[in-house]
């Protein structure tokens, strides 16, 4: 790869990641909404380190790329911010340039190997992501015996990063890249669109994280909340407003356990993916008072 590419590489990464923390979305840390343990800032941080690693991802191998970012990002914030968004953007990053993620993800998923998968525990170990638990076969706590791609497909059904790995990246390259494509005028609009990707996702896929946190119930409490909101009204009307902060607090509540963080990370590959194969632009990211 190419200085070139590279860099254009590293500037997509970069502003996918930095973009979605931007939008204020419901139950997510964002420029006005910290966690007691979490910032903007330190989401933007987390973005500067990792980019510049994961665009190196066709020469580091997959497995290498994802720990030396989870690795570089800890040294920078000390706590998982980019975990899942690295998982995913890892594999995206390695398809050549030359060739749609859509057609070109599947021969790196099937190319990953046994060191793919050792190196990717070594950073979730590292990470140290919420709730996780234990399981009887390829546990993360042990050495993997298997391909990254076998050990996802073991977690794929509790897991909406791993499903993404054994469904070639579906929800990112089926669902987020053409809605947020498809968006008219996306420099003016780029926070309501991300809002919408969100709840459309939150609608259909119950959130891993809010999954190991709360329990499937809780989660799909969130799912059924996200539609009632998506059946409110058009975006930008009162009504939408106030059932979105309705929305807001109650994903809020209980100390921000029910964040929504596995579906914010599958928007910030949506973002890279639109970005590089759906000529969305890179934008910069002003707040405008009266979002919400």
């Amino acid at each position: 790869m190419t200085l070139s590419s590279r860099q254009l590489l590293e500037d997509q990464i970069r502003a996918a990641c930095v973009l979605e923390a931007s939008a204020r979305k419901p139950g997510n840390v964002h420029p006005t909404h910290a966690f007691v343990d979490l910032t903007y800032n330190d989401f933007v941080v987390s973005a500067e380190a990792a980019a510049p690693i994961l665009a190196q991802t066709p020469e580091l191998g997959v497995g290498r790329a994802i720990l030396d970012a989870v690795t570089a990002t800890q040294a920078c914030v000390g706590r998982n911010t980019n975990l899942g968004i690295i998982l995913l953007l890892a594999p995206l990053a390695a398809v050549p340039k030359v060739v749609r993620l859509a057609d070109g993800i599947g021969d790196v998923l099937v190319g990953l190997t046994c060191e793919d998968a050792r190196l990717a525990y070594e950073a979730i170990r590292l990470a140290h992501p919420g709730g996780m638990g234990r399981v009887d076969d390829q546990d993360l706590a042990n050495a993997p015996t298997v391909t990254l791609l076998d050990a996802m497909r073991l977690a794929a059904d509790r897991d909406l990063i791993a499903r993404q790995y054994v469904d070639r990246f579906s929800i990112v390259l089926d669902f987020g890249l053409p809605y947020l494509a498809a968006v008219a005028d996306f420099e003016q609009h780029w926070e309501a669109a991300i809002i919408g990707l969100q709840l459309e996702l939150l609608s259909r896929y119950a959130d891993s994280l809010i999954v190991r946190k709360c329990g499937p119930e809780i989660a799909g409490e969130a799912s059924r909340r996200a539609a009632a909101v998506l059946q409110v009204a058009a975006p930008g009307t009162r009504n939408s407003q106030q059932a979105i902060k309705r929305f807001d607090r109650w994903l809020r509540a209980d100390g921000n356990r029910r964040n929504p963080g596995t579906t914010a990370d599958l928007i910030a590959a949506s973002l890279f993916a639109a970005r590089r194969d759906g000529n969305l632009p890179i934008i910069s990211t002003p707040l405008r008072p009266g979002m919400w």
